[in-house]
């Protein structure tokens, strides 16, 4: 067995905590003493043991302490050396007697970057960092791109005709899409702490914008649903997203400065990641202010030449490019995600 092997059962448990963690990042370990596995973790929510000590714990669990003696563990992300809601994982593995630490890629956060290799080394564990960086940092995009900029990761989604339209001729029924892709909607709602939608959309729609499959809940909340809308006094007071069990996860915000508002979730909320399911116009909007990062479209083999398109702004400044593409058939259906791509 080699280093990328063990490196890659880390991601797969950082994967588990994806939209679970935040404000936190998901982050996966594994411990292995004589190539053989000892213990596995993954980071299951803020303010819970990380990572580096679930891992330790379900080896003592397993094995028992002999386990960590002279053992590797294998990290995703670089092991916070300061104390916050719990103590520092460089504690952690130095107490346990693991003698070589290898992490996918160092932590963006300034109060830990590069800090564990010089606190590791000094209690003589070997440390190396890169294998399957690219990997590990698919999965914290979201947190690296709070930790730089005070935003969150926003990804938006929608389903379409093949002729760009949102909704189908009268009578038709509202579902553009299979249910194999709106199961796919399920998953994706799932893994973002938040979803984005507009006044018109609510009015118009009455959607639950609500994680619908009970064990893509397991270990999380609802996402927190935002409306921006400039008249929240025109929204029908019995609207899902204020009638259901979860109708304390509803927010209304102006429309006006959406920018702003995203910056709020992540201080007030602690949001990481979000994603749009709205109308073309505030879908707009928010390419033409630069928020989005992501795309996933739902294509559906239909033409409608519905009244209402995907994108229903005045026109974007210039072309948006994407890249790292990707297409997947679900049924009938064809999802197509990728990347905006910056300048």
């Amino acid at each position: 067995m080699n280093d990328h092997h063990w490196m890659r059962l880390a991601l797969a448990e950082a994967r588990n905590g994806i939209g679970k963690t935040a404000p936190n990042p998901p982050v996966g370990a594994v411990i292995v003493q004589n190539d053989i596995l000892s213990g596995k973790g993954w980071h299951r929510a803020a303010g819970q043991p990380h990572a580096e000590r679930e891992a330790i714990a379900d080896a003592v669990r397993n094995h028992g302490a002999d386990a960590l003696k002279g053992s590797t563990i294998y990290v995703t992300l670089e092991p916070c050396s300061t104390h916050g809601r719990t103590p520092p994982c460089t504690q952690g593995i130095i107490d346990a007697g693991i003698r070589r630490v290898v992490y996918a890629t160092v932590d963006r956060n300034p109060d830990h970057a590069g800090r564990a290799d010089a606190i590791l080394t000094e209690n003589n564990i070997t440390v190396s960092h890169g294998t399957c960086r690219e990997e590990a940092e698919k999965i914290l995009r979201p947190f690296f791109k709070v930790r730089e900029t005070g935003l969150p990761w926003v990804i938006w989604k929608t389903a379409m005709s093949l002729d760009g339209r949102i909704t189908r001729p009268p009578g038709e029924g509202q579902w553009l899409t299979g249910e194999a892709a709106r199961t796919d909607v399920q998953k994706l709602r799932a893994s973002v702490d938040a979803i984005l939608t507009s006044g018109a959309t609510v009015r118009r729609d009455n959607p639950a914008l609500t994680i619908r499959v009970p064990e893509l809940l397991d270990g999380r909340q609802q996402p927190w649903r935002v409306v921006f809308t400039d008249q929240p006094d025109t929204l029908p007071t019995d609207s899902a997203i204020f009638a259901d069990p979860g109708s304390e996860r509803t927010l209304l915000r102006p429309r006006h400065d959406i920018e702003s508002t995203l910056r709020a979730l992540v201080k007030e909320q602690g949001i990481l990641s979000a994603m749009t399911e709205a109308g073309g116009i505030f879908s707009a909007a928010l390419f033409e202010a630069g928020l989005i990062d992501e795309v996933a479209i739902y294509y559906a083999p239909l033409l409608t030449a519905g009244p209402t398109a995907a994108l229903a702004g005045n026109g974007l400044p210039q072309s948006i490019h994407l890249e790292e593409i990707q297409f997947l058939q679900l049924g009938n259906d064809l999802r197509l995600t990728a990347l905006i791509k910056r300048a």
